[in-house]
């Protein structure tokens, strides 16, 4: 194997041995049992509680995607390019594809279930050669995806904050930008504070977001059918066939165009893997919570949008124009009421804010992870976990300050902050893609957990990566054809610019990530008590921890 100069010159020579999954390391005391005992397998000591029980593993990604709150967040993107067409049959169709992920990163889950997930994963399949850059790459797409999953939905939860007012005036206010701007300040401090609460805690919150969005779902099903007046009511061949078109594209494309709604609602899934060092049984827990969140939200949130579509009238024009300032709310208010709009507006509203705490814990876990490895700036004070609350607090206040940085595009007009929902999807993505294909394209031996696809691994991860690819490529277009400053897509600017200032803060000489930055390290306490985690770290040395049973080295 090659090694650079400063690989080289890095630490003396040690001794290395490469370890299996479920193998500890030489050194490590074997009194450890089944959870511990595979995070320490993997190189890492427990130092989070593992409160999480399975419904609550399966809670934070189930939460995060939220279903009705996210369908009302983003019905913005979907009405203008297809109307009923774009709520059915792009739902569908993207629930189809996203299974595929879910499945491949499942997999993933299950056989090394860790913090890191996504960069860990990418640092153990890739080549030599690429690990250390590809690593470093995904580490930061994955947790500017998260932060910017964040950003979006406490954006959307201000904006339904701000409809309420609007609704409870007759329509006399009109927030302004910096007016929604406070109030989505005001939700990042809320989330701080709950993300910072003891694992416990946070743990059996999941529970209760749980129960409340699925009655939530269920209200809405039952209740907006019963309630719309014959006036609003679609006949069954406008909702499954009628087409809208106001931005321009060609409807084909239009349609495809309206696909970022399913996408970033079904997201932020990888969340479960985030919480994974917080787990119990967290090599079946992770998987299942996964394939479950995202099977589960698919077919719920069609069942969902062919309400919405029956109820919602044909004045799309209006619904998107209307005062109220949100398509959703004015969908309510046409059916319920000044008084049943607010009623159920506000458990809307109380959902989101759920997502948004939830988003910020694995964001959060993610920034922990990523610093023990020391893969960020101040990563010493990032990777601190609270002894109190058993929580890195450090990390859920620095993941909440990105995020109010990055708010501040909604400033510069409504594309800026479209940009925001499609950097969730594309961080996301660009950091799911890379360890699944690399599991398979980096020629490392696959040691399968619990929830093991077998020889279907292969072609789900394909379609998996093509559908990603596809994704992120229509994401990046305008919403409307020859966009003047204001109609541009900012998407492809903002994400374009962090993987170039990722990839300069990696090869900047001398500080740059190529010189110190060797992916995983092992944070693990010999039998005598003394920590391993200064042990040498060149690109032999973490290869003791490597989940490929047929390397045995020595340095």
């Amino acid at each position: 194997m090659t090694r650079t100069s400063s690989e080289k010159n890095a630490a003396p020579t040690a001794h290395v041995q490469v370890v299996p999954v479920l193998e500890l390391p030489h050194g490590t005391s074997n009194n450890l049992e089944g959870d511990d005992a595979a995070l320490a397998a993997l190189g890492y000591k427990q130092e989070f509680k593992r409160a999480f029980k399975p419904i609550e593993v399966f809670g934070i990604g189930f939460s995060i995607i939220g279903l009705f709150p996210s369908i009302s967040s983003v019905l913005v993107f979907a009405l203008p390019n297809g109307g009923p067409v774009a709520l059915v049959w792009g739902w569908a169709i993207c629930s189809f594809f996203l299974m595929f992920i879910a499945l491949a990163l499942a997999e993933l889950g299950s056989s090394a279930p860790t913090s890191g997930g996504l960069y860990y994963w990418t640092w153990q399949f890739a080549t030599p050669r690429w690990r250390k850059v590809l690593s470093w790459v995904v580490g930061y797409c994955n947790s500017m995806g998260l932060i910017a999953g964040l950003a979006s939905i406490d954006w959307g939860c201000a904006v339904q904050l701000m409809a309420a007012v609007s609704i409870g005036t007759n329509e006399r206010f009109v927030p302004t930008t910096g007016q929604t701007f406070a109030v989505y300040v005001a939700l990042l401090l809320c989330h701080a504070c709950v993300s910072s609460m003891a694992t416990t805690v946070v743990a059996r919150l999941q529970g209760v977001y749980v129960a409340l969005n699925l009655l939530l779902c269920v209200a809405i099903i039952i209740a907006l059918p019963a309630a719309t007046p014959g006036d609003f009511r679609n006949k069954a061949s406008y909702v499954f066939g009628g087409f809208a078109n106001s931005n321009g594209w060609p409807n084909g494309f239009a349609f495809v165009l309206s696909f970022l709604a399913p996408l970033w609602t079904i997201g932020g899934f990888d969340a479960s893997v985030h919480i994974s060092e917080e787990a119990s049984n967290a090599r079946t827990a992770v998987p299942w919570a996964i394939v479950s969140a995202v099977g589960i939200a698919g077919v719920l949130g069609w069942v969902i949008n062919v309400v919405v579509a029956f109820c919602m009238g044909t004045d799309i024009e209006n619904i998107m124009g209307n005062p109220i300032g949100q398509p959703m709310a004015t969908i309510l208010f046409n059916s319920f009421g000044r008084n049943g709009t607010l009623a159920v507006w506000s458990i809307v509203v109380f959902v989101q804010f759920f997502m948004g705490s939830s988003i910020l814990t694995a964001s959060s876990r993610q920034m922990f992870a990523f610093a023990r490895d020391r893969g960020v700036p101040f990563s010493h004070v990032l990777s601190r976990v609270n002894k109190r609350t058993q929580t890195p607090i450090n990390a859920v206040w620095a993941s909440a300050f990105v995020g109010l940085l990055l708010g501040l595009l909604a400033f510069a007009g409504p594309s800026a902050n479209s940009a925001i929902f499609s950097l969730a999807i594309t961080g996301q993505y660009a950091a799911f893609s890379v360890p699944i294909a690399c599991r398979f394209l980096g020629g490392k031996k696959w040691n399968p957990g619990p929830f093991n696809l077998g020889r279907f691994g292969l072609p789900v991860a394909i379609v998996a990566v093509a559908w990603m690819t596809f994704s992120v490529i229509i994401l990046a277009f305008p919403t409307s054809p020859g966009p003047d400053a204001q109609g541009m897509n900012y998407m492809v600017v903002v994400f374009g610019g962090w993987i170039i200032l990722c990839l300069i803060y990696y090869y900047l000489p001398v500080y740059g990530g190529a010189y110190w930055f060797n992916g995983p390290l092992m944070t693990l306490e010999d039998v005598d008590g003394e920590s391993q985690s200064d042990a040498p770290t060149t690109e032999m040395d973490n290869a003791r921890r490597s989940l490929n049973t047929d390397e045995k080295h020595a340095v």
